[in-house]
C-alpha cells in the first residue's frame, strides 16, 4: 500500500489565545497539523496536546518572540527540523500601545513595527517559494478596521500598520493567485480576546463596545470561509462593514474628529 498522504500544515503567529487560538481550533478540526507560534510556550504546548487529543492531527509548538531581526529564520528552521512545510500562514501575532508615541520607550514602539509589520512580510517571504512550487497555498492576515481609519492620537502606528497588511494583502493577491494561492487580509472590529487585556485598558471597555463585539471563532471561521472563496478583504459582521463604508464615503476630517473623540477613553497615560 502507498504511504498516506500527508496533512497540511497551517502555521499560526499569536496561537496562545484569542483570535490565534480560534484559527488554530478552527483549522485542527479541518483536518490541518498545526504549527503553533507565540512566546508563551506553556500555552502553546497545552493548546497543541488539546487539538492532538480532540482531532488526531500532528501539532506543535514553536517558541518564538517575532520582535526580534529575522525572526522568521528561527521559526522556518524548527519547521525544516520536521521535514514540514508550510500550507497556511496565518500572521495573527499582534498587540496594542494605547498611549500617545513618546509616552513610551521606543524599543517598545520598534518591537510593535518588528511583531506586526516586518514579521508579517518575512513570514509570508519565506514559505511563498514553496507554495509556488508545489501550486497552492493560503495567507490569512489579521488586519483590523482600523487600518480602514485615519490616524488619531493614541496607538499611533496601529492604523498604519493594519492599513500595510491590507494593501500587502491585495499585492500578494495580484502576484500569486494565478499560482494557486489565495490571500485575505480579515479586518475585524472589537473581538473578545485577550488584546485589551494584554494592552492594560480592558477596565476601559465598557458595555456597549461589549455590546457589539465578536467571537474569536467567529473571527476565524469568517476568515477561513472567505480565504477559500477567494475574497482578499474582508470585515466579519455588517456593523464593521457599516462603520467602514462611512468612514470611507465621510470627509476625513470629520471622522478623524468623531475617531479621536471616542479613542481617548481608551488611551493611558505615560508609563511610570
Amino acid at each position: 500500500m502507498p504511504p498516506s498522504p500527508r496533512r497540511k500544515l497551517a502555521l499560526i503567529t499569536g496561537a496562545s489565545a484569542g483570535i490565534g487560538a480560534a484559527f488554530a481550533r478552527a483549522y485542527a478540526g479541518r483536518g490541518f497539523d498545526l504549527a503553533l507560534v507565540a512566546r508563551r510556550a506553556d500555552r502553546l504546548q497545552t493548546l497543541a496536546a488539546e487539538m492532538r487529543t480532540a482531532h488526531g492531527i500532528e501539532a506543535f509548538a514553536i517558541p518564538a518572540d517575532l520582535a526580534l531581526p529575522e525572526a522568521q529564520a528561527p521559526v522556518m528552521s524548527a519547521l525544516a527540523e520536521r521535514g514540514r512545510e508550510v500550507d497556511v500562514l496565518v500572521n495573527n501575532a499582534g498587540f496594542g500601545i494605547p498611549r500617545l508615541f513618546t509616552d513610551v520607550d521606543w524599543a517598545e514602539q520598534r518591537d510593535f513595527l518588528m511583531t506586526m509589520g516586518v514579521a508579517p512580510c518575512a513570514l509570508a517571504y519565506a514559505v511563498l517559494p514553496g507554495m509556488v512550487a508545489r501550486g497552492w497555498g493560503r495567507i490569512i492576515n489579521v488586519a483590523s478596521m482600523a487600518g480602514f481609519a485615519p490616524g488619531v492620537a493614541g496607538n499611533t502606528l496601529y492604523p498604519g500598520v493594519k492599513g500595510l497588511m491590507i494593501s500587502f494583502s491585495q499585492a500578494l493577491d495580484c502576484e500569486c493567485r494565478a499560482q494557486g494561492i489565495k490571500v485575505t487580509a480579515v479586518c475585524p472590529g472589537a473581538t473578545e480576546s485577550d488584546f485589551a487585556k494584554q494592552a492594560g485598558y480592558d477596565h476601559l471597555v465598557g458595555s456597549a463596545s461589549r455590546l457589539f463585539s465578536q467571537t474569536a471563532e467567529h473571527v476565524a471561521n469568517v476568515a477561513i470561509k472567505a480565504n477559500e472563496a477567494g475574497r482578499v478583504v474582508v470585515i466579519p459582521g455588517w456593523h464593521n462593514s457599516l462603520a467602514v463604508m462611512l468612514m470611507r464615503a465621510l470627509p476625513q476630517p470629520l471622522v478623524r474628529a468623531a475617531i479621536n473623540a471616542g479613542a481617548k477613553k481608551y488611551r493611558l497615560g505615560a508609563k511610570a
